[in-house]
């Protein structure tokens, strides 16, 4: 074999690899994240879903757990309510009725995100002083309810404070006088048993920059099967299909656009390169 036809046969190789390796490591972007399905205007990653989520919110390879990331952290999202735009999730030093988490963290929202303090009430625990911004009248059976916990016992005080701010920048628990927090999204039907309350943090958020809307052929994207998607570096809308290629659907071949979370179409370009390479050699 001629060094020319050699050389020319370890280039082909490499292109394939590059092409192999490139599907292998970046998938299209997912339907769901562990067991958490993943709609508009959420995405797995970037080139899905809205970008101006991505930031925000992401699904973790090593775990498979949908996160939701701010300035303070990053929190697992246990579930989404899509269809009245609420997502809940669960801070890692959040206390409930069968552990308590003393913790000097904060938590917060970015000011300028598509998220807001839902429905769901804070409560903050072992507080050496009781805040003026106290709630001390709607949802004041909380405290006593939730410090019949044997687990509150872990505490230092029993003195606790009903939290329920408008709008969320910064919770400081220790800046507070308080040495732990719960966050209640539901009391359920049993509102006096602490145990079967469910326990999260409550967010809502907004689609598009004026609160309403999707993007113009995301309906359309999602009956033909793909995931609403969008391609930098105008952020332009595409529709990623399972089979890799962005179009404006699924149902045709109009590869207008190449998602940057899947660049098949960049492989298929490089295959016939390939491809010519090997039959003219």
């Amino acid at each position: 074999m001629s060094r020319e036809r050699k050389n020319s046969s370890v280039l082909v190789s490499l292109i394939l690899h590059s092409i192999i390796l490139t599907s292998a490591t970046e998938p299209p972007c997912k339907k769901s994240c562990g067991p958490t399905p993943i709609k508009y205007p959420f995405g797995s990653g970037r080139g899905c879903g809205s970008p101006r989520f991505h930031p925000y919110v992401s699904c973790s390879a090593p775990t498979n757990q949908l996160l939701l990331t701010t300035h303070t952290g990053t929190y697992p999202i246990t579930s989404v309510d899509y269809s009245a735009s609420v997502l809940t999730i669960s801070p890692p030093c959040m206390s409930n009725c069968t552990t308590m988490r003393p913790t000097s963290l904060k938590f917060g929202l970015d000011w300028a995100g598509p998220f807001q303090l839902g429905p769901s009430t804070f409560i903050l625990l072992g507080c050496s002083s009781l805040s003026s911004l106290c709630d001390a009248t709607s949802s004041a059976y909380l405290c006593p309810t939730i410090c019949s916990c044997p687990a509150t016992a872990a505490l230092s005080s029993n003195a606790c404070c009903v939290y329920a701010p408008a709008n969320l920048d910064e919770l400081d628990v220790a800046g507070l006088g308080c040495a732990a927090y719960s966050s209640v999204a539901a009391v359920g039907d049993e509102p006096t048993d602490p145990a079967t309350w469910r326990y999260g943090v409550a967010l809502k958020y907004t689609v598009g920059l004026d609160g309403y809307g999707m993007a113009p052929g995301c309906r359309g994207c999602e009956l033909s099967g793909g995931v609403c998607g969008y391609a930098p570096p105008r952020d332009s809308f595409v529709c990623v299909c399972e089979s890799g290629n962005t179009t404006s659907d699924c149902n045709g071949y109009n590869w207008i656009y190449m998602s940057s979370s899947y660049k098949l179409s960049a492989g298929m370009f490089w295959l016939g390169i390939a491809v010519w390479l090997a039959v003219k050699l």
